[in-house]
């Protein structure tokens, strides 16, 4: 049987386009996530000043570091996105290019802005953490 993650709705919290929290059984294996950063094959980042497309780029790396893990977006259960702005609607428009790339998969997140990230023209950086069922352990 496989297992799988859940997310937590609110009855009584403002309505979201997330979930409030997200419950891993137990045995599942915990993946944390590096910030993953706008980044192109050759450690640039690329669109410089836009946000939709460096938020596009942050999940597309994701997706290779998930991957690489043995995991996938749906296997998600929490991230953190910062934008550094000084303004809501960049910070919106990085979340709304995120939210699309996850689709129905409306995992809990935190949104902030920041001053400034570690690369030059770097607008955001994208943290994750996912659930995987344990392996197996070899005596």
């Amino acid at each position: 049987m496989t297992k799988k993650i859940t997310f937590i709705h609110s009855a009584n919290l403002a309505e979201v386009d997330y979930a409030y929290a997200s419950r891993v059984p137990s045995g599942m294996e915990l993946l944390f996530f590096a910030g993953s950063c706008p980044l192109d094959q050759d450690g640039r980042v690329p669109s410089e000043g836009d946000y939709r497309l460096q938020a596009k780029l942050c999940v597309e790396n994701l997706k290779l570091a998930l991957k690489e893990s043995g995991a996938a977006l749906e296997d998600v259960v929490y991230t953190r996105v910062l934008v550094a702005t000084h303004n809501q609607i960049d910070l919106v428009t990085a979340w709304d290019a995120i939210r699309e790339e996850f689709g129905v998969h409306d995992v809990p997140s935190t949104l902030s802005g920041v001053t400034v990230l570690g690369y030059k023209h770097q607008l955001v950086e994208l943290e994750a953490v996912a659930a995987v069922e344990g392996q197996a352990k070899e005596n």
